[in-house]
């Protein structure tokens, strides 16, 4: 075998080797990707079966805690234009109640119901993560150039606001 050969030989093993690590760091980065959605976007049913994070605001009314055992609880997720039910099994954080800023981790069932792995409220009376603001904003419940968002109880309305009222 010739110099030429072998370095040919060297240089296609390298590129084989490299070609396979970058594909399982690509195929490992792929199942651990998690995207945010609002209700909205949500139910169209384009993401059913994946792993998302859905953020919105808990519907006033909506709340039915489960029974006996492990707790289990049934809401509804909304973000002015659209709502998703929401099914969870566990224990909520202490901020979780109605009218107040959420994100759900989990997935869309094919029933139409998400199902989430994981709930995690807002912290204060001001913060609100930045996808729900963004989705808040898309939907027409918070216009930022209006000044602050109104309270979290008045955003559960199914219409955007009109403008002046």
């Amino acid at each position: 075998m010739t110099r030429k050969r072998r370095r040919l030989y060297v240089l296609l093993a390298c590129g084989i080797g490299l070609g396979s690590a970058t594909a399982l760091v690509l195929t490992a980065f792929n199942d651990n990707l998690v995207f945010f959605v609002s209700p909205t976007d949500m139910a169209k049913g384009e993401r059913m079966g994946r792993q998302v994070r859905l953020g919105g605001l808990v519907e006033k009314g909506s709340v039915q805690r489960g029974g006996e055992g492990r707790p289990a609880t049934l809401f509804r997720v909304t973000d002015g234009a659209a709502s998703i039910g929401v099914s969870y099994s566990g224990i909520l954080p202490d901020l979780f109640r109605e009218g107040q800023g959420v994100v759900v981790l989990g997935a869309l069932q094919p029933d139409g119901t998400f199902k989430a792995n994981e709930v995690l409220a807002k912290h204060d009376e001001t913060y609100m993560p930045k996808e729900v603001a963004e989705a808040l904003k898309k939907s027409g419940q918070w216009n930022p150039g209006a000044g602050p968002p109104p309270p979290a109880a008045t955003w559960n309305a199914t219409a955007p606001k009109a403008e002046g009222k």
